[in-house]
């Protein structure tokens, strides 16, 4: 599995559903329980920042994770973090440089390989959380469904639920599409409906 490639479609995925994003859809609850449509996207940003730090090896400060600005432009501000970190991803031997991830434990790090598996799995789930809420069409496609599903199966139980990264998995039928399958190992209920304004 070319993972960079994969992953470069993922970025791809959301940047196309951020796009369609408008500014009064910014205050919209997403399935993301903590997170307005406008938390959401600035986590987005800031975690194309901090992964592209950490290929980099200074991805050890939490600062480096959290301080994504959207500016008065957040299409514009995903696209340059989506950039930033693609450039980031490409460099030779990242695959097997230590990547920090403080966001999972102090000092925790994996190899380049896994961090760009997990950074994938995220952009194609927070791409359905945006589509989602704003009424859009999210397809990510069976090579990229297939790759995500590899990683979301190894997303252990332990430490999901409020608050976490990853809510408690979701029973969805034997026969049910990949796509559903894949949000319900991440906790999310592929009937999520946006609630009134």
């Amino acid at each position: 599995m070319d993972i960079r490639r994969l992953d470069h479609q993922a970025l791809s995925l959301t940047g196309e559903v951020v796009s369609r994003v408008k500014t009064d859809q910014l205050r919209l609850a997403t399935p993301c329980a903590d997170w307005t449509l406008y938390g959401l996207l600035r986590h987005l940003v800031s975690q194309n920042e901090g992964f592209a730090a950490s290929a980099r090896g200074a991805g050890e400060p939490w600062a480096v994770w959290r301080d994504g600005d959207l500016g008065d432009d957040p299409a514009g501000a995903y696209e340059a973090s989506a950039a930033e970190v693609i450039a980031a991803f490409a460099e030779d031997d990242v695959r097997e440089r230590q990547f920090a991830l403080p966001e999972v434990g102090e000092g925790f790090a994996v190899p380049g390989r896994t961090a760009i598996g997990f950074h994938l799995l995220d952009y194609v789930a927070h791409a359905w959380d945006v589509a989602v809420t704003i009424g859009a069409p999210w397809e990510p496609g069976s090579e990229l469904t297939a790759a995500a599903l590899s990683v979301a199966v190894l997303v252990p139980d332990e430490g999901r639920g409020a608050g976490a990264a990853f809510h408690r998995r979701i029973a969805v039928p034997d026969d049910a599409p990949p796509q559903d399958r894949l949000l319900a190992l991440l906790g999310r209920d592929p009937s999520w409906k946006p609630g009134p304004c």
